[in-house]
């Protein structure tokens, strides 16, 4: 079991998602990003090693424009180095990494363009996965994505597209039951079409499910991830901000709440990611509570006491 936090190290001085307008494209520019933006990757995964947290979701942007057609500069070579030693870090480490692409990515969208924009925009993520020679079992999260007043429809043209998409991106990609539109059944409706595993968040379930108790949604999209090929599921961890509207994250992790879900999780192996706004510092007492539940591999217990 290991725990994560998305995108940003806040503790850091550095990011690894720089950017710049698209007005002042140049391949200079782009070029000095990119090797910022990789650097501090670097130092935010060795941070992460050090402090035992060894999940983590890279930020969609390390390559600015990435698949944009503006975007001529021939980054993955240029890159390719830098790019397969972070991979052979990740390797080295046990870590397991992930994107999680923004929602202009849209596979079910009646606009043709859209959709094409979206596949390419999993095309150029997917190849950062490649380039850092990891395997499938390091993910792309998505969502079923809009209704368009017609579930039936929607479902079915992401399963058209999913079935047209490139080996490289299926092999990566995973649905993620969302919190007002497609729910874990309609995922497990998807997987049961196509094969592709569900990304559980439980958040999203507690917003929008059909009556299923915590611990019977986390076996059930359990089940849809291969050992072998996707690795232990992979899953969102929140909870309701006291005060906020419903479905807004909380600012920083409920103990209480985090351990009733420990026992809803039972001896299931999930990789977690917290989507909780202090990020690494919720992150640090996630794997107190899981250390104190005796849920935590022995030497990886022994070396955040």
């Amino acid at each position: 079991m290991r725990i994560g936090y998305p995108c940003v190290n806040e503790t850091l001085d550095c990011t690894s998602t720089s950017t710049f307008r698209l007005a002042s494209y140049s391949d200079e520019r782009l070029e000095l990003t990119v090797a910022n933006n990789l650097a501090c990757l670097r130092r935010i995964l060795e941070w992460n090693v050090a402090h035992h947290l060894l999940f983590f979701r890279i930020g969609s942007g390390v390559v600015p424009f990435g698949s944009h057609p503006v975007n001529t500069f021939p980054w993955q070579t240029r890159f390719a180095a830098e790019f397969r030693e972070i991979g052979d870090y990740i390797k080295a480490n046990d870590m397991r990494v992930s994107f999680h692409p923004d929602q202009f990515v849209v596979l079910n969208s009646p606009d043709a363009g859209i959709v094409e924009r979206s596949i390419q925009e999993l095309v150029y993520q997917g190849s950062m996965l490649d380039l850092m020679g990891l395997d499938s079992t390091h993910k792309l999260q998505i969502h079923v994505g809009g209704l368009y007043n017609d579930r039936e429809l929607a479902i079915s043209r992401f399963i058209t597209t999913y079935q047209r998409l490139p080996e490289a991106v299926r092999a990566r990609l995973v649905i993620e039951n969302d919190d007002r539109l497609f729910s874990l059944q309609d995922c497990l409706r998807v997987h049961a079409a196509v094969g592709i595993p569900v990304l559980f968040d439980n958040f999203h379930h507690e917003c929008l499910n059909h009556g299923e108790p915590m611990a019977e949604a986390l076996r059930l999209a359990a089940a849809t991830w291969h050992p072998q090929r996707d690795g232990v599921m992979l899953m969102d961890y929140s909870s309701q901000a006291p005060g906020e509207r419903k479905g807004k994250h909380t600012p920083t992790l409920e103990d209480d709440l985090f351990a009733g879900f420990l026992h809803d999780l039972g001896n299931l192996d999930v990789d977690i990611m917290l989507e909780i706004k202090d990020k690494e510092a919720s992150a640090h007492r996630a794997c107190a509570a899981l250390r104190g539940a005796g849920l935590l591999p022995a030497l990886l217990a022994k070396a955040t006491t």
